[in-house]
């Protein structure tokens, strides 16, 4: 029932059209395949995404614990284009350290301080490896324009399942969310100098591209040189000014119902009134606030006794989940999930963890309560509004 959001440390686009070019600062990130008039040869983009392994291990350790655990990589969608039939991305863990850098793209003169097509980290510094490869690892170019990054294509000890993919089409959801725990779970290994069974794969952060075949182009996306196969997928990066940065997300299963009483009262009824008892209205985004539902039927029944039936509290069922909206863009920002935002209780009362760090600053969110009683799953919605602010 807990969801933790990372941010990137660092991202870019590189650009086999530009192959000394970097884009570190750009607000965008590109993944493409593109076949111009100027060039005999389609020209692609891919994306680079690190998040810092200190972040990592910190969630992990501290908070994760002994807690089962699943980690997603997600990127949100600015802009498509050709996206007409069945085209699939990888993400690969790349191998290889690569520098930010300071360019967007198309600066004029183009910034050369950072990651490109041809460099690891800076112009005259490190080139991408085009040849005898690390084991396990592996890259894929044109004969007359080498370069692109390498990634990892497994580990010796068969501990990570590579690529993740996922497949759009001309209706599908464009937002890119693939699971990366068994990745994760290696970075964090190799953090922790595990040997053995484990894998030594360094973080260095994730490649993402369209899948393609270097020898055979057609039968792929990316390098295919057909001028109907031009897919283009634009993501926000680190750098955007939105709400839609790239993340990785922790989510832990940490749910409990322990009241420590026999006498515990589920809510008897659906007609029911909920309300969250401990708003403060507004959070500083390292806070981790424990939120508390107040739940008691809108009617009870008529008995006699000599206490108000007013200030029984009753707990909500087990099926129960929370999830958190944005005010202004209606969207959700942690979906209901039946793993991982299931609504706990303790003596107390019903109650659930939501960690501020993932929500964006400066902006105002909702709480939203899913539950299922005598049969019928409700939403309720009980204008629990507050603002996450920088501190």
């Amino acid at each position: 029932m807990a969801v933790y959001k990372i941010f990137p440390s660092q991202d870019a686009t590189i650009y086999s059209l530009f192959p000394q070019m970097n884009t570190g600062l750009d607000e965008i990130l590109d993944i493409t395949n593109l076949n111009f008039a100027i060039s005999s040869s389609a020209q692609v983009a891919r994306a680079l995404v690190k998040f810092n392994q200190s972040d990592i291990d910190n969630v992990l350790n501290n908070l994760v614990g002994d807690y089962d655990w699943s980690a997603s990589f997600n990127l949100y969608i600015a802009t498509a284009q050709s996206i007409n039939v069945d085209y699939t991305i990888e993400v690969y863990p790349i191998s290889g350290s690569w520098g930010m850098g300071t360019g967007k793209y198309l600066d004029n003169p183009i910034s050369t301080d950072g990651t490109s097509w041809k460099w690891m980290n800076y112009e005259g510094g490190k080139i991408w490896p085009t040849a005898s490869f690390s084991p396990y690892t592996s890259a894929s170019f044109q004969s007359n324009n080498k370069g692109g990054a390498v990634w990892f294509t497994g580990s010796r000890s068969n501990t990570i399942t590579v690529p993740k993919t996922q497949t759009f089409t001309y209706w599908s959801d464009k937002d890119l969310s693939v699971n990366v725990t068994d990745i994760i779970d290696a970075w964090r290994s190799s953090s922790l100098g595990v040997t053995g069974s484990y894998t030594d794969i360094k973080n260095e952060g994730f490649i993402v591209k369209w899948e393609g075949n270097i020898a055979n182009p057609s039968a792929g996306v990316e390098f295919n040189p057909a001028k109907a196969v031009q897919p283009v997928l634009q993501y926000y990066s680190v750098d955007t000014h939105t709400i839609y940065p790239p993340e990785l997300q922790i989510s832990w299963r940490d749910y409990s119902f322990n009241t420590g009483s026999s006498e515990t009262t589920i809510v008897p009824t659906d007609n029911i009134y909920a309300s969250i008892a401990n708003n403060m209205g507004f959070y500083y985004s390292q806070s981790v606030q424990r939120v508390r539902v107040d739940c008691r039927p809108k009617y009870p029944p008529v008995v006699f006794q000599t206490s108000s039936l007013y200030t029984k509290n009753y707990y909500l069922p087990t099926a129960s989940y929370y999830a958190v909206k944005d005010l202004d863009t209606n969207e959700y920002v942690i979906p209901f999930d039946p793993n991982f935002t299931q609504i706990s209780a303790d003596a107390q009362s019903s109650y659930f963890d939501l960690y501020m760090n993932g929500l964006e600053p400066e902006r105002y969110y909702t709480i939203l309560l899913q539950t299922t009683i005598s049969g019928s799953t409700m939403v309720l919605d009980m204008q629990y509004n507050f603002k996450v602010i920088n501190g």
